[in-house]
């Protein structure tokens, strides 16, 4: 993973993490988060985002938040040149530590049922699916549902769900917007 650069969203990357997100959801029909609703989204307890850089250039952004002992990925994405090369990968194994060091039991997320390559990501990644929910994310040909996912955490739990050998191929990742 040289030349990873991965660190919380401040306010001057608010702009540049709006971006990635508009590109990586866009494209599916989805409403992107605007700049507006990831500063709203920060600003309040328990939530983080981060937004990874590969050698200078945006790559990656991860919103989540941690409410007593669970947590919501709410959104990932990853830019278009950068699918494949372990961005969509670092950025869940972060999502996870962070959760798990805010106490958070369990991870949950929601992800289309049309999306493999996001599905793979989080399926190497140790979730597996809960529930389901019909039409939630809206398509350029109608709408697609989603599959609720959750992945228990414990104390060093990336061991056991490490991505070491994954990658992302799909495009957006979880979102609801």
């Amino acid at each position: 993973m040289s030349g990873f650069d991965l660190h919380p969203i401040g306010a001057l990357d608010l702009d540049r993490a709006a971006g990635l997100h508009r590109e990586a959801f866009a494209p599916m029909g989805e409403r992107p988060w605007t700049r507006q609703e990831m500063a709203e989204l920060l600003a309040t307890p328990a939530s983080g985002g981060l937004i990874l850089r590969i050698d200078g250039q945006d790559a990656g952004v991860v919103l989540w938040r941690t409410i007593a002992d669970e947590a919501e990925l709410l959104t990932l994405a990853v830019s278009a040149e950068h699918r494949r090369r372990g961005v969509g990968r670092a950025l869940v194994n972060e999502v996870i530590e962070h959760s798990r060091r805010q106490g958070a039991r369990q991870l949950f997320l929601e992800v289309g049922v049309d999306n493999p390559g996001a599905r793979s990501l989080y399926a190497q990644a140790g979730f597996v699916e809960v529930g389901g929910r019909a039409a939630y994310y809206r398509r350029p040909t109608g709408f697609a549902d989603a599959l609720v996912l959750r992945r228990t955490l414990s104390d060093g739990d990336l061991s056991d769900g490490d991505l070491s050998d994954g990658g992302l191929s799909g495009g957006g990742l979880s979102g609801g917007g």
